[in-house]
This record gives structure tokens, C-alpha cells and sequence, in this order.
């Protein structure tokens, strides 16, 4: 039995030892905005963030999480309002599917809480492990940027 600090919230969960924390997240506590696809750390459709790091939770046991602060996509939004990433997606139109959406808005999250203003280099790094069919990745670098100028100033406004 461990406990998990999930969305600052805390879940204790019987655990056989060898269980990935996407497994855990899935299907012992029903997250299942985090998304379950290659299950081999390449294609970032797992990812989720710990200690505000972009970790694919594919190849993490959740063992090792304990008392470690996890965030799913799930605990971004604040009640109704969208995290300022998500809101940039939708206003960007880089979703289209929705399937890779989740990783991708957890890995620019992360990129952004440390540097606002990431060049387009940095940007393509920090989603370099996130894999997309369908929405094409140009709408989704404009979103990533689009989130960094709102959260820049969401910032300014609460110093």
C-alpha cells in the first residue's frame, strides 16, 4: 500500500510492485486522460508531469512516486477555467483528434513553467518525444507559444 499525491490530492493504492504509474493512473484511479498507446516510452501520449517534469508514465513504476507531487492533465483545469496551455490549444486549433492532446499540453507545460519565451528550437525539444497524426505540428508550436505570452502575463499580474 503506498499513497500518491495525484492533482494535490492524496490516493492510497494497493499496489503488486511491478505496475507503471499509467497503469495505476488508469486503471485503479480512473485518470484516464493520460493516454495508454505505445507503452514503450515513444510516442509521449503518457505523459504526465512529476515535480512539474514532462515523465512518461508508461515506463515510471508507481512504487517510486510515493509522496512525489503528480499532475495529470485532469488537474490542470481550475473548476471551469482551462490552464492558459489547454486554452492556447483550442484557440490555436492544434487539436484535432485529441488522442495525443493530453502529452503534448503536459510536456508544453512543463517547457513553459521554466522559460515563457522558448525559441522554436527549445519547443521542438521539450515535444521532441510527443508523436501526433493528424493535427500537424506547425498549429501545435503556435499554441506552445501562444500559452508562454499568457502565461508570462498571468505571472506579471500576480508579482
Amino acid at each position: 500500500m503506498i499513497t500518491l499525491v495525484i492533482n494535490e490530492k492524496k490516493y492510497k493504492v494497493d499496489l503488486k510492485g511491478h505496475e507503471t504509474l499509467l497503469e495505476v493512473l488508469r486503471n485503479h484511479l480512473g485518470f484516464t486522460g493520460t493516454k495508454t498507446a505505445c507503452e514503450e516510452s515513444e510516442c509521449g501520449t503518457c505523459t504526465v508531469q512529476v515535480n512539474g517534469k514532462a515523465v512518461l508514465s508508461c515506463i515510471v513504476l508507481a512504487c517510486d512516486l510515493e509522496g512525489e507531487d503528480i499532475t495529470t492533465i485532469e488537474g490542470l483545469a481550475d473548476g471551469g477555467r482551462l490552464h492558459p496551455v489547454q486554452q492556447a490549444f483550442l484557440d490555436d486549433g492544434a487539436v484535432q483528434c485529441g488522442f495525443c492532446i493530453p502529452g503534448m499540453v503536459m510536456s508544453a507545460k512543463a517547457l513553459l513553467e521554466k522559460n515563457p519565451e522558448p525559441t522554436q528550437e527549445q519547443i521542438e525539444y521539450a515535444l521532441d518525444g510527443n508523436l501526433c497524426r493528424c493535427a500537424g505540428y506547425l498549429k501545435i508550436f503556435d499554441a506552445v507559444r501562444s500559452a508562454g505570452k499568457k502565461m508570462k502575463k498571468t505571472s506579471m499580474v500576480n508579482s
